[in-house]
């Protein structure tokens, strides 16, 4: 499960880009209860999502020339520019060389083969988000992509991380882990893009824990954003659905059942 005793190759940070960063605070407050908090004059207009004083993600606000509105997954490294160097090797792209970031860490900005944006967090003094897993937080990943073996050999190869087949009604899911921690730590899964019809390009999903999946729905559309998929659940896993906010940044949402005895 997705926590924030952070090791190397697992989701240690996130954030989002959109164009209109108090627009983006008014839906995710409405429908998370996050506040915005700026990270200060010196940080160009980058800052903090928190709930309850604990920060979840981070925001920001870009031009259309940066890219469409996303959310960027992060993964830790114990050695930003060692890795860069190993997703170059594996055929990846750099988008944002590795840089230190006013002394809180050094990150990067990498896609994989398919072309798929996610980032690297070097801890320093911020060692990553303060809240995983509990409602309101960052609880799994999901990597849409039309290759899926290509995928799990890449990310292995730069990040250390293992997959494993999990049966499912109807099939497996490959799920994903970090080398320290084994089948324990798992994060996330990988999934074939034809499994999202609507999308063309592969990319990270975050999934975001709540407490009543038809209610953040519901909530979302009044809001202005949009329901991508609507509310199911799927038995031994939990409800949930995927949305976009009102600028078509792409996340879920799930209730999760409690694991079993």
């Amino acid at each position: 499960m997705l926590t924030t005793r952070f090791v190397n190759g697992a989701p240690n940070w996130l954030d989002i880009g959109t164009p209109d960063i108090e627009g983006a605070t008014s839906f995710y407050n409405g429908l998370f209860g996050w506040q915005f908090q700026s990270a200060g004059p010196e940080a160009g207009g980058y800052g903090f999502f928190q709930l309850d004083g604990r920060t979840v993600a981070g925001a920001m606000q870009i031009s259309e020339e940066q890219g469409p509105p996303s959310w960027t997954v992060y993964f830790q490294t114990g050695d930003a520019q060692a890795t860069t160097k190993s997703a170059e090797q594996a055929h990846g792209t750099v988008l944002v060389q590795p840089m230190d970031v006013m002394g809180k860490g050094h990150m990067a900005i990498l896609a994989d083969r398919a072309g798929v944006p996610f980032g690297l967090w070097q801890p320093a003094e911020i060692k990553g988000v303060d809240l995983a897993g509990d409602p309101g937080s960052l609880c799994w990943l999901e990597l849409y992509t039309p290759d899926m073996a290509a995928a799990a050999a890449f990310y292995q190869q730069v990040l250390g991380m293992e997959t494993s087949a999990v049966p499912f009604p109807g099939g497996t899911y490959t799920c994903v882990n970090p080398a320290e921690g084994g089948e324990d730590a798992m994060f996330g899964g990988i999934v074939p893009l034809a499994d999202d019809p609507a999308e063309e390009s592969a990319y990270w999903l975050p999934y975001f824990e709540v407490e009543d999946t038809d209610a953040v729905v519901a909530k979302t559309q009044e809001l202005g954003g949009t329901v991508r998929v609507p509310a199911t659940t799927m038995e031994g896993v939990g409800r949930m659905a995927r949305l976009a906010d009102p600028y078509g940044a792409r996340f879920a949402v799930i209730k999760s059942e409690p694991p079993q005895a």
